[in-house]
Parts: C-alpha cells; structure tokens; sequence
C-alpha cells in the first residue's frame, strides 16, 4: 500500500498544481495538490515533528499488532492502516521543508471539506474492516458470554 500511495503521490507532484482543481465526478471528487503539515484537515500544522513521532511508534506498533493478530483477516485490517502510516510518514521523513517536518502530499480533493492522499484510503479501510471484524466477533459469541446474558442475582 506504501508503495501505491508513493507512487501516486509521484505523479501527482509531476502532473498537478496547488492552483488547479481537476473535476472526477463533478464537485464532489476531483484532483489538486495540497501540502499538509499537519493531520486532518490540517490540525496541528505547527507540530509537524510531533506527528513524525507518532507515526514512527505506531508503525512499529501497527507492526507487532499484524504479527500477532488473532486472525487473517485482523491481519489484513491492520496491514491496511499500517501501509497507509508508512505512507505518510515516508512524507514526514522525507519530504520538504526537511527531514522529520515534511507535509503531507496531498492530493484527493473531496468537495470542499480536505485533500487526502491514497494513504488515507488505507487507513480508512483498514479501520472500516476493523470495525467490521469487532462487530462480527461481537455477534458470533455464544449468549453465555455476553456480559448482559450473566445472571445477576444467587439463589
């Protein structure tokens, strides 16, 4: 996923311009570039460095957490937000303005709300199929082990 979103992101550099929207369908979707210092819709644009540590320890976490899911599918979740993180942390690393502060290229307009990058995909997906899993495992436990199916009272 890292590598896709490097790659588009590649492009993007070379085709696109901060100046110029690209309608895909309509207003809603379309291309420009966008630098992002910070996280969502640019929160926290002055701590950038602050962001790059936070990816490096959850790219390891992301990691371990992969290695040691319970399932495949828990797997796949995770890898998709952790090839998403080391998407944008390559960018922190590694892009302008320098080494640990770089912003994020960013490049998916949706409307007017932000820009976001493939990046972003991945880890929106990977948190979707998270959820998805938490709410599959939920369901297929036996009554007996809800909390809500123990008896409350002795005889």
């Amino acid at each position: 996923m890292a590598v896709v979103d490097q790659g588009t992101k590649a492009i993007t550099l070379a085709q696109l311009s901060e100046q110029e929207r690209i309608p895909l369908i309509g207003d809603l979707l379309g291309l420009q570039l966008a630098f992002n210092p910070g996280t969502v819709m640019s929160l926290g644009s002055s701590s950038t460095w602050v962001f790059t540590v936070i990816g490096i320890v959850a790219v390891i976490a992301l990691f371990y957490a992969a290695w040691r899911a319970p399932s495949t599918m828990w797997a796949v979740a995770i890898g998709f937000v952790w090839g998403g993180a080391i998407g944008n942390l390559i960018d922190r690393l590694f892009a302008p303005p320098g080494f640990g502060r770089g912003h994020v290229t960013d490049f998916l307009a949706y409307g007017n709300l932000f820009i976001g990058n493939i990046a972003d995909i991945a880890i929106g997906v990977g948190v979707g199929l998270g959820i998805l899993q938490m709410l599959r495992s939920h369901r297929s436990q036996p009554r007996s082990e809800h909390p809500a199916a123990t008896p409350t009272h002795e005889k």
